[in-house]
């Protein structure tokens, strides 16, 4: 067992980790890229909970830990990988601005959602209002990342890295019943599946997948 000044230091360290991973998907222009950067992002994330469950005595959560290198480390981003092959989506990650503003976004919301949650979690151990500040820059950062991208593949990254930042925060805060995790895995999952049946629908109906292409063709027909 670990010295708890270097169980802090670990968790801190794995929680921001997870936070440059965020800033990795932000920088992303080619769509493989960004699977693969998601990989590790939930990588990341297993590993951070798999610590959180070791320090905190959660035997549970080494069950969250598999079900997201399982889900989200293999199986969500190879299905995505076959998406993108099978529909023939163009490679590059079209953008609503430029990288270098994104990127000075993303730093404005870490450093306010540090701020905040320090601020906010006074009362709260050392452990969980860091790692607090870390999920919350997690789901804004992926926020961000989902308003800035057109693509509808991107977005669906997006949206699956905020789940990540809501599963750090879940067990940084001493965890969520086994019964939700397992719970929101399986909804995670079916979501997938919903998501690659209406791109494909959507890629036969109107040949492509861009976000900004589709609202000019609603706008045409209105």
């Amino acid at each position: 067992m670990a010295a708890p000044n270097l169980q802090l230091d670990i968790a801190h360290m794995l929680a921001g980790g997870l936070v440059l991973a965020s800033f990795l998907l932000l920088y992303q222009n080619r769509i493989f890229a960004l699977l693969k950067v998601f990989a590790l992002h939930s990588l990341l994330l297993s590993v951070a909970v798999a610590w959180q469950a070791d320090i905190q005595g959660a035997p549970h959560l080494y069950i969250t830990a598999g079900i997201a290198v399982v889900l989200k480390v293999l199986i969500i981003p190879g299905a995505l990988y076959q998406m993108v092959k099978r529909l023939g989506i163009h490679r590059e990650v079209e953008t609503v601005v430029g990288i270098g503003p994104t990127m000075l976004a993303g730093m404005g919301l870490v450093a306010l959602s540090i701020v905040l949650m320090l601020r906010v979690t006074e009362t709260a151990d050392t452990l969980a209002r860091e790692d607090l500040a870390f999920a919350l820059a997690v789901i804004l950062l992926g926020l961000l990342t989902m308003v800035t991208r057109r693509n509808a593949i991107s977005q669906v990254i997006a949206f699956m890295s905020i789940e990540n930042g809501l599963i750090l925060a879940a067990t940084g805060a001493r965890g969520m019943p086994l019964v939700v995790e397992i719970s929101v895995a399986f909804s995670v999952l079916v979501a997938l599946i919903v998501i690659g049946i209406f791109l494909f629908r959507i890629r036969e109906r109107f040949d492509t997948v861009d976000m900004q292409a589709l609202d000019r063709f609603s706008g045409e027909r209105t």
